[in-house]
C-alpha cells in the first residue's frame, strides 16, 4: 500500500479539502436524530406547557428548519466530496496505468516471459480498475463510515450510556467476522485473478489464430479449451465471492440482535422512567446509521481485499522493471575499436532456464560493413542469437561476451545500444495508420527519407501505385496488404532510421526470388552510398534466412544446429566443408548460381 500512497501524494491537497467537506457533511447527517430527539422530548413538551400554541409551533418549525438545513448540508457536502474523490481516483488510476505500462515496456524479455503476456494485459486492465475502485471507495465510504460509527457512538453515549453499552456488545463479534473473511479473501481473489490471466491467454491465442482454427476445423476443440478455463475462473470467483458474501448476513444478524436488545432494554428504562421515548427513537435511528456504517466498512474491506491483491500484482511488474533498469553497467572486458572485428561473439553460452544451453560456444567476428548470414533448422538458435545481440536477454557472467565496436554491450545503456540497430522481423507488426506513419514510426524523418527507404526496400513500386501513396491507410496488422508487401514495409522501416547494423530476421521469406535479389542489390548500393556521401561507416548487415540465395553473398555464413555452429565460412567454403549446408544449397538451388 505504500506504493499506492506514493501515487496519491500529488493529490493530497484535493484529498484534504474533500476530507474536510466529507466530515462536515457526515456531522450534519449525525445531527439529525439528535435534533429529532430534542424536538420530541423537550421542544414539544415545553410548547405544550407554555400554553402559547403559536409560539410552540414557531419553535417546532425553527427546529424542523434546522433539520432541513442539516439534511441539505449533508446532501450538498457529500455530493461535492464524492465528486472530488472520483477525480482523485481517476487521476491516481491514470498515473498507475501510465507507470505500469511504462514498466511493462521496460521489462526484460526474461521477466516478460515469467509474467506472461495475458497476465500483463490483465494487470493493465482488471487490476488497475480494482485499484481505481478502491481509491474512490476509500475516500467516499472510508471517511464517512468511521465518522458515522465513532460519532454515532459518542452521541448515543451522551444520550444514554446504558443503551450504548448494549449496542457496543455486538461490535467485537462483527470485527472478528470482518478480519477472518478479509484475510481469507486476499488468497481467493488472487487465485481468481490468476484464472482470469489463463482465460485471457486462451482468448488472445484464439483471436490471433482464428483463421487457422477455421481452416483446420478446430472450433469445437477451442470451445472446449475455453470452456475449461472459463469454468475454472467461475469456480475461483464463486469461492471468493461466497466467502466475502458471508460477512453481510452474519453482520446483519449481529446488528439485528443488538437492535432487539436495545429495544428491550430501552422499553424497560422508559417504563421505569429513567429514559425518554424521544431518545429511544433517536437510538433506533443512530442504530440504523451505525448498521449502515458497519456494512459500509465490510464493503470497504471487501474492496480493499481485491484492490490490495491487484496493487500487489501491479507492484510486482513495477518493481521488476525498476530492478532491471537499475542494474549497474559493469566493467567488462572491452577491446580497442577494430573495423575488422566490429561485431564479435566471444565464446558465448546461453540458457533460457539455466539448465541446458540453448546456445553453446558461439564464437565469430564480423568486420564493419560486412554481412553475416545465419541459417539453420527451426529451433537451431537463430532468433536466440539475435536476442542476445539486441540484449533482449543478457549473457550471464562467465558465459562469454557480445561486443560491438570493441565494447561489451552489457556496458551500454539499452538506448545507446538499440539506436544503432534497424530491425525487420518476419512476424513484426504494422499498426492502423498510414504507410508513411508506419515507416516513420514516430521518428523525426522527412518524406524524402521515407521515400528513399521505401525505394531501397523495393516497396516504392506498390506504394506509388496506391491511390493515396504514402498516405494510404493500413488496417491493424496490415491485413489489407499482401505478405510480401508487409515485409517490404518492415524493411523500409528498418532502413529509414539510417542504422549502423541492419538485422533482417527472415524478413524476405514472402518475397519472390527476383524481388529478393533486387533487395539485396539495393542494400549493397545503399550501404556504399552511405559510406561515400556521409563519410559514415558502411552498414553492417545480419541476415537470418531459410533461403541460401538470401545469404550466399554474405561475408560470413553461420550454420546452426541445436545451438551450436556446425559450419562457418563463405558460401563457396561451406558447400565444400559443411555437408548440411551443401545439402540445403543443392535442394534449394540445384547447383545453380543465382544472382
Amino acid at each position: 500500500m505504500k506504493k499506492l500512497f506514493r501515487y496519491m501524494k500529488p493529490y493530497l491537497g484535493r484529498m484534504s479539502v474533500g476530507l474536510i467537506i466529507k466530515i462536515a457533511g457526515t456531522l450534519a447527517e449525525l445531527a439529525l436524530p439528535y435534533i429529532l430527539s430534542l424536538i420530541l422530548d423537550e421542544v414539544i413538551p415545553a410548547a405544550a406547557a407554555e400554553g402559547d400554541r403559536g409560539a410552540g409551533i414557531r419553535r417546532i418549525l425553527l427546529w424542523g428548519g434546522l433539520m432541513v438545513l442539516c439534511a441539505a448540508a449533508a446532501l450538498v457536502f457529500n455530493v461535492v466530496a464524492n465528486r472530488m474523490a472520483s477525480l482523485v481516483a481517476r487521476d491516481t488510476a491514470r498515473l498507475i496505468r501510465h507507470d505500469l505500462f511504462d514498466s511493462t515496456l521496460r521489462l526484460s524479455c526474461a521477466q516478460a516471459d515469467a509474467f506472461t503476456v495475458p497476465s500483463l494485459e490483465s494487470r493493465l486492465t482488471t487490476d488497475t480498475y480494482n485499484v481505481h475502485h478502491m481509491v474512490g471507495m476509500m475516500q467516499r465510504i472510508g471517511v464517512r463510515a468511521p465518522i458515522l460509527l465513532l460519532g454515532g457512538l459518542t452521541i448515543t453515549l451522551f444520550l444514554d450510556p446504558v443503551l450504548t453499552l448494549v449496542m457496543l456488545g455486538v461490535l467485537p463479534l462483527i470485527a472478528l467476522v470482518v478480519y477472518l473473511v478479509s484475510k481469507r479473501g486476499v488468497t481467493l481473489f488472487r487465485n481468481s485473478q490468476l484464472s482470469g490471466d489463463a482465460m485471457i491467454r486462451v482468448v488472445r491465442e484464439d483471436v490471433q489464430g482464428i483463421r487457422v482454427i477455421k481452416a483446420l476445423s478446430r472450433k469445437e476443440y477451442e470451445k472446449d479449451r475455453y470452456a475449461a478455463v472459463n469454468d475454472q475462473l467461475v469456480h475461483d470467483e464463486f469461492r471468493a465471492s461466497v466467502t466475502m458474501a458471508i460477512s453481510n448476513p452474519v453482520i446483519n444478524l449481529f446488528l439485528n440482535l443488538g437492535l432487539v436488545a436495545v429495544l428491550i432494554v430501552g422499553a424497560i428504562r422508559v417504563n421505569n422512567g429513567v429514559c425518554l421515548p424521544g431518545k429511544i427513537i433517536a437510538f433506533i435511528q443512530y442504530f440504523t446509521l451505525l448498521s449502515n456504517a458497519l456494512l459500509s466498512i465490510t464493503r470497504i474491506f471487501m474492496m480493499m481485499t481485491k484492490g490490495t491483491a491487484s496493487m500487489n500484482r501491479i507492484n510486482e511488474v513495477v518493481e521488476a522493471a525498476a530492478e532491471h533498469r537499475a542494474q549497474p553497467l559493469g566493467q567488462h572486458l572491452s577491446r580497442p575499436a577494430n573495423p575488422d572485428s566490429y561485431l564479435e561473439f566471444d565464446h558465448v553460452r546461453f540458457s533460457y532456464r539455466g539448465k541446458t544451453d540453448n546456445l553453446h560456444d558461439i564464437d565469430f567476428r564480423l568486420p564493419c560493413g560486412g554481412t553475416l548470414g545465419v541459417i539453420g533448422a527451426t529451433g537451431s538458435g537463430k532468433s536466440t542469437l539475435l536476442a542476445l545481440l539486441l540484449r533482449f536477454y543478457q549473457v550471464a557472467e562467465g558465459c562469454g561476451a557480445v561486443r560491438l565496436g570493441g565494447k561489451d554491450i552489457r556496458d551500454m545503456t539499452a538506448e545507446e545500444l538499440r539506436r544503432r540497430f534497424g530491425v525487420a522481423m518476419q512476424n513484426d507488426f504494422l499498426f492502423a495508420g498510414t504507410i508513411g506513419e508506419n515507416i516513420r514510426f514516430d521518428r523525426d524523418l522527412s518524406r524524402e527519407q521515407i521515400e528513399k527507404a521505401a525505394r531501397a526496400a523495393q516497396a516504392w513500386e506498390f506504394i506509388s501505385a496506391l491511390p493515396e501513396g504514402l498516405d494510404y491507410k493500413l488496417t491493424s496488422k496490415g491485413t489489407n496488404l499482401s505478405g510480401g508487401q508487409k515485409q517490404r514495409l518492415l524493411i523500409a522501416r528498418a532502413l529509414a532510421g539510417d542504422p549502423d547494423v541492419l538485422i533482417l530476421d527472415d524478413a524476405s521469406s514472402a518475397l519472390d526470388y527476383r524481388t529478393d535479389a533486387q533487395l539485396r542489390q539495393a542494400l549493397r548500393a545503399d550501404a556504399a552510398e552511405r559510406a561515400k556521401e556521409g563519410g559514415l561507416d558502411p552498414v553492417t548487415t545480419i541476415v537470418i534466412a531459410q533461403r541460401v540465395s538470401s545469404i550466399k553473398h554474405a561475408d560470413l555464413i553461420l550454420v546452426l544446429d541445436k545451438g551450436e555452429v556446425i559450419g562457418a565460412g563463405t558460401h563457396e567454403e561451406l558447400t565444400e566443408s559443411c555437408p548440411v549446408y551443401s545439402e540445403i544449397a543443392q535442394s534449394q538451388m540445384g547447383g545453380a548460381i543465382l544472382d
